[in-house]
């Protein structure tokens, strides 16, 4: 099983168009899209190599940002463009 994390995100718009995304939480994450459903896409990407680093270097990833889905529901809030 996957496993599922809540990660705060930082939806920046750039001067120039599109968004930058950022995580306070994880400051390596940094993704970036043409549009906010792009960069939005982007970020489970930009976790996974993030995810990957952490292990790498042995540094642990914050306990509070793991969700465990046998839990029951996972409450989360995400980006909506309609």
């Amino acid at each position: 099983m996957a496993s599922i994390y809540k990660v705060p995100l930082v939806l920046s718009p750039q001067p120039d168009g599109g968004f930058t995304v950022t995580s306070p939480e994880l400051p390596e994450l940094v993704t970036e899209g043409d549009t906010v459903e792009e960069a939005v896409s982007n970020v489970q990407d930009a976790l996974a190599a993030v995810l990957e680093l952490y292990e790498d270097l042995g540094k642990p990833v914050p306990a509070h940002l793991r969700q465990d889905p046998r839990a029951g529901e996972i409450l989360f809030e995400g980006v909506v463009a309609a």
